[in-house]
């Protein structure tokens, strides 16, 4: 259908420039003389048939650019769209003002080529302009309504709705689904487009355990947008001036207000740099961590050596390390044990302790 589409406007062209040109060209040529030249209808027929004869060769070129050209707006964002039409509108209404100006000189040449140039350039450049500002447009048109909402209930419920960014890593951790279940993660959770092509890009990776990682992720994020209580939208729009995924969500976070959730410590400190809000999900589970103080008493079961002389490692239900003095003798065996000390570090928290009684516990 689309190729019976292009060979009836290759029709209609050639006929109208039939109408157009074979009479100046037979001009040229010295043969005026011929009839044909004072028949419109002889040469729109002509002319469409020297078309058509081109069509054979043209017309897969044509159709295949008409579909690529329909399958990039089919998977062109909405907003990328409507921002690009609205400044190429923009940059063709200043073309056509400036194009009336220049009309105003007495120079021919410059009447009859400087007003096509303005047009395509102004076009092209108000199509760019709008296409890569439409994040920063949609970013100030969101702030210029919410600074109209003044009033208590009205904070309250932007406070409720504020966006949760997700990172790749926290959606391969797979914690973040357990945190929505329980209903401490508020507001809308935000999945970026790009962080998605990214955890498709893991996902097919060669790697088998990058590939497992990937399809980790991408399971975690099919448990919270279909069985868990929350909102999920997905962000299509992209940054392609920025190649990195941290510094695109760095940028996203600023335009919207929204906070970037993440157990990745560099985009961690990157966010805090650029004054952007963050959640770390492991700055969350040491603060969940159960406490303990020095000389609290525990019952551990001591699992292998330690790194000095008769030290024995042990672990508490949720992870944390303890590091029993004299515990040695004890490997395999439960033991109560003394806290001497508690250490935090950034890679989580430490217990130092020692055996209650020097006798294997039973």
């Amino acid at each position: 259908m689309l190729k019976r589409i292009v060979q009836a406007c290759f029709l209609i062209v050639g006929g109208t420039l039939g109408i157009l040109l074979i009479p100046e060209l037979l001009s040229v040529i010295n043969m005026a003389d011929i009839s044909l030249i004072n028949n419109a209808y002889m040469t729109a027929i002509l002319g469409a048939i020297i078309f058509y004869i081109i069509s054979f060769w043209a017309v897969e070129y044509v159709v295949n650019f008409v579909k690529w050209f329909e399958d990039s707006l089919v998977k062109a964002p909405v907003t990328d769209l409507l921002f690009g039409s609205l400044g190429l509108i923009i940059g063709l209404i200043v073309a056509y003002l400036l194009g009336i100006a220049v009309n105003q000189l007495e120079f021919p040449i410059l009447n009859a080529v400087v007003p096509v140039l303005l047009t395509l350039l102004l076009g092209y450049l108000g199509f760019q302009v709008g296409f890569k500002k439409r994040d920063e447009m949609v970013g100030l048109f969101g702030n210029s309504r919410s600074k109209k909402k003044d009033s208590e209930e009205d904070d309250e419920a932007n406070a409720v709705k504020t966006l949760k960014i997700l990172d790749t890593s926290v959606i391969i951790d797979g914690r973040i689904a357990d945190i929505c279940q329980t209903g401490f993660l508020e507001g809308i959770v935000v999945i970026p487009q790009f962080v998605l092509e990214e955890l498709q890009h893991i996902a097919d990776s060669s790697d088998v355990l990058k590939r497992n990682r990937g399809r980790r992720g991408l399971d975690i994020l099919n448990r919270i947008q279909k069985e868990l209580p929350v909102e999920v939208q997905i962000y299509e729009g992209d940054f392609e001036e920025i190649q990195e995924v941290d510094s695109k969500l760095v940028k996203l976070a600023k335009l919207t207000n929204g906070i970037v959730v993440t157990n990745d410590f560099n985009l961690n400190k990157v966010c805090d740099l650029q004054g952007v809000q963050v959640l770390n999900i492991n700055d969350l589970a040491n603060a969940v961590k159960p406490v303990v103080l020095p000389g609290e008493e525990l019952k551990v079961q001591v699992i292998k050596d330690g790194k000095e002389h008769n030290q024995g490692i042990a672990y508490l239900d949720d992870g944390t390390m303890i590091v029993v003095e004299e515990g040695r003798n004890y490997i395999g065996k439960y033991i109560d044990v003394l806290v001497t000390s508690v250490l935090q570090t950034s890679a989580g928290r430490m217990i130092f302790a020692k055996p209650k009684q020097l006798e294997k516990a039973l």
